[in-house]
Parts: C-alpha cells; sequence; structure tokens
C-alpha cells in the first residue's frame, strides 16, 4: 500500500508542482519565440494565465478552510489553465512555434490539459473533507 505525503502546503499538491514547473517552461521556452507584433495580445495573455494557475493555487490554499474559498480559486485556475492551452495551442497554430519542449520531453498544451483535469479533481476532492 502506497502512503500518500500529508498535504500541509500548497507546495504538496502535485498540481501546484505541475502548473510551476509548466509556467517556466511557457516563459523559457514559448514566450521568447512570439513576434514583437505579439507583445500586447498573446505574448501578453500567456504570460499571465501561466504565471496565474501556481499563483491561484498558493492563494486559494490559504482559504482551504473555507470549502468555497479555496473552490473559487480553484475555478479559476481551470480559467486560467484552459486559456493557457488555448494561447498554446494559438501559438502552434498561428506562429509554428514547437510547444513540445524537446529537452523535458513535454508537450505544453497536454500538459496544460492534465492541470485542468488534477485541478478538477482536487476540487471535487476538496467536497469530500470536512475542514473545521
Amino acid at each position: 500500500m502506497i502512503k500518500k505525503k500529508k498535504i500541509v502546503s500548497y507546495n504538496d499538491l502535485e498540481v501546484y508542482q505541475r502548473s510551476y514547473n509548466a509556467c517556466l517552461l511557457v516563459m523559457k521556452f514559448i514566450i521568447p519565440h512570439l513576434p514583437e507584433s505579439e507583445k500586447h495580445d498573446l505574448k501578453d495573455q500567456l504570460s499571465r494565465s501561466s504565471k496565474a494557475v501556481p499563483r491561484l493555487i498558493a492563494e486559494g490554499f490559504a482559504k482551504k478552510y473555507q470549502k468555497k474559498g479555496f473552490q473559487k480559486y480553484l475555478y479559476d485556475a481551470i480559467g486560467e489553465s484552459n486559456e493557457t492551452q488555448v494561447s498554446l495551442s494559438q501559438c502552434k497554430d498561428i506562429y509554428q512555434i514547437n510547444v513540445i519542449v524537446t529537452d523535458n520531453n513535454v508537450n505544453l498544451v497536454e500538459e496544460y490539459e492534465i492541470i485542468s483535469k488534477q485541478l478538477f479533481r482536487l476540487k471535487e476532492a476538496w467536497d469530500k473533507f470536512s475542514h473545521e
């Protein structure tokens, strides 16, 4: 039987770790390849949405004892994750930017799909626990 580590900080959440690492990959491998003409649109939006996901998880975790408080942040994080996924698809389809980071063998579009699903499952799981 696998013993799961107790969650005492947002850093212990796999979805936080995954979204933080994905954000770093977006900032290092995608944003620099967008044209300057996208500075105030796709580049700015992708930068903000990818950074927002781990931030919302961390901020929401501070309200973990308020079921609805934490869940609101998780819903917002799902929205930002979905937005990041669409923006990455646009980078690929409009500018032929490779969204697969070969050094890490990570397809960022698929990674954000996983992140959105993990966030949804975390929100659902939070419904089942008493936090008083």
